[in-house]
């Protein structure tokens, strides 16, 4: 038996210091867990966030591509329009302007079928979200109404490509 009195005697008790943490660490436990699983539930919302703004996002640069296309090819037109002005002061029955005025109307119908819709400005009331006003006019049109336009607009889908530019009535001279 003295080899029972020198061996182990069996498992220890622990120290009584021991104890109380392990007690107080588990009584932490189910809020820990509850902090957690909501933690972990916003990491999931805020992914399945970023999912959709990323996909939104995509389908906005796909749709919206062609915009700065667009925008060089209004700017041709506009200068076009200015040759077309030009030639038919010279002559309405000369071969070169009514294939000027066909060109026009084939540049015209593919931008309209790509969705660019030209703004109608004159005689309208001045909106700041579609027009930038160059000067403004005494006229006999009311004050705010556009009385001539100095560069058209054009909207494309759901967008302003481009704003008119407008002159705008200052009302009746007093």
């Amino acid at each position: 038996n003295a080899m029972n009195a020198s061996g182990p005697a069996g498992p220890a008790p622990p120290p009584a210091s021991t104890t109380a943490d392990s007690e107080n660490g588990m009584a932490g436990l189910p809020a820990d867990l509850d902090r957690f699983r909501d933690l972990a539930l916003r990491s999931q919302a805020d992914f399945e966030n970023y999912k959709k703004r990323a996909s939104r996002e995509k389908e906005d640069a796909v749709k919206y591509a062609n915009s700065a296309l667009l925008e060089k090819l209004v700017s041709i037109l506009d200068n076009f329009e200015l040759g077309l002005t030009a030639a038919k002061t010279q002559s309405q029955q000369s071969p070169i302007y009514s294939g000027m005025v066909l060109v026009q109307k084939q540049l015209n119908d593919l931008l309209a079928e790509n969705g660019l819709e030209p703004i109608e400005a004159e005689g309208k009331t001045f909106d700041p979200n579609m027009h930038e006003a160059i000067a403004h006019e005494p006229s006999e049109s009311r004050e705010g109404t556009v009385i001539r336009q100095a560069r058209r607009g054009y909207r494309w889908k759901d967008r302003l490509l481009r704003p008119a530019r407008v002159v705008v009535s200052s009302g009746p001279t007093k």
